[in-house]
């Protein structure tokens, strides 16, 4: 076992920049409208156990399936575009029910255990020691479940317009962020100029 502070602290701020909880928080506050509840225990958890799975067992596990890396994040691309469309035309493509399941499909994954932080994780492995990408991801779940248990607050704090203009905002960015996941894993380049 070798803990080492620096390696603790890089690790975290990739993972807590790519888990970017705080910037999803228009995301999650549009999926409690739909649902009534969050339940923060519950979300933290599934999507500490997925990450857990695939920080030990990624890359195995996928291919039990057929499936790589790059299909994963193509698939988990798809699902973000859903959810950037929902917001910003205001229809409903995802069914959410009264009993909270939004906790596990769209918030624990792919929103919070998505393909970019469990691409992200897989690469860490190579590296940072195990022990210091647990200790960094146990660190951001930590927050993930603060910021899960202050919806309510962020609710008040924003109002009806600012939630209805943040949610339009994100919208457009989680399209923008499934486009870019999309065409990093599919090899499609789009010239810039």
């Amino acid at each position: 076992m070798h803990i080492d502070i620096l390696e603790i602290l890089a690790a975290f701020m990739v993972l807590f920049a790519v888990i970017d909880i705080l910037g999803s928080t228009p995301i999650i506050l549009d999926i409690k409208s739909k649902t009534g509840v969050i339940l923060p225990g519950k979300t933290t958890l599934i999507a500490y156990v997925i990450m857990l799975l695939f920080l030990f067992i990624g890359e195995p596990l996928l291919g039990i399936f057929g499936v790589d890396i790059s299909s994963f994040a193509i698939a988990g691309s798809i699902i973000l575009l859903f959810m950037g469309l929902e917001m910003v035309l205001g229809i409903q493509l995802f069914k959410h029910d009264t009993e909270g399941d939004g906790a596990i499909v769209p918030i624990a994954f792919p929103l919070i255990a998505g393909a970019g932080s469990i691409t992200t994780l897989l690469s860490l492995r190579a590296e940072y020691h195990s022990i210091n990408i647990l200790i960094a991801l146990s660190l951001n779940m930590i927050i993930v479940y603060l910021v899960l248990r202050l919806t309510s607050f962020f609710e008040r704090m924003l109002g009806p317009n600012g939630l209805h203009i943040l949610k339009k905002f994100f919208g457009i960015i989680l399209l923008a962020i499934a486009i870019r996941l999309f065409l990093s894993n599919t090899g499609i380049e789009i010239s810039k100029g």
